[in-house]
């Protein structure tokens, strides 16, 4: 789902497809369809999304700094643009670019078949590597997992003392009724 303007979780899908194909790599070949169904479904929406906004509002949802190179890309490589854009990894802009393909109305069949190749490719790329160096990459995620929490604590704090502090403030430029 990280095509897909709902529910982005950076390397999100890659780590599923990492612990999966290390843990259970002798069902190694089922991983990789089943996750790119999952962006097809993900990238789908995008689509929609993008074809609903069309090109005037595609403005309000893909930066502008991106936004003009992305629609000379896409009008002029169209599906093989995107089936490279659809194999790079976070943090390339995925959703902008499949928001871009929605609103200049890409032709659908060539968008999905396009990008389903390419995800499948990635995600069995990725599962193969998590086969064969699986277990090291489950080490340096359960690392960075009592590092992601200590950080989700520093980050919860500094916004209670925000929050307070913003509370405080306000209580003392409120002007005094008499």
């Amino acid at each position: 789902m990280n095509s897909s303007v709902v529910g982005v979780v950076p390397f999100g899908t890659d780590a599923l497809v990492v612990v999966l194909a290390s843990t259970r790599g002798e069902m190694l070949w089922i991983f990789p369809p089943i996750v790119t169904v999952i962006s097809l479904v993900g990238a789908a929406l995008t689509y929609w999304v993008g074809r609903s906004a069309g090109d005037i509002g595609l403005s309000r949802l893909v930066s502008p700094r991106y936004l003009e190179r992305m629609k000379i890309n896409v009008a002029k490589a169209g599906a093989g643009r995107l089936a490279a854009a659809a194999v790079l990894p976070p943090p390339f802009p995925l959703t902008p670019f499949v928001l871009t393909c929605g609103a200049l109305d890409l032709d659908r069949g060539r968008f999905f078949l396009a990008f389903g190749i390419a995800r499948l490719i990635r995600f069995s790329a990725v599962a193969l590597l998590a086969r064969q160096y699986g277990d090291r990459v489950r080490q340096v995620l359960d690392s960075l997992q009592q590092l992601q929490t200590g950080a989700m604590v520093v980050v919860l704090v500094t916004v209670a003392v925000m929050v307070a502090s913003a509370i405080m403030l306000r209580r003392r430029l409120r002007p005094v009724a008499a």
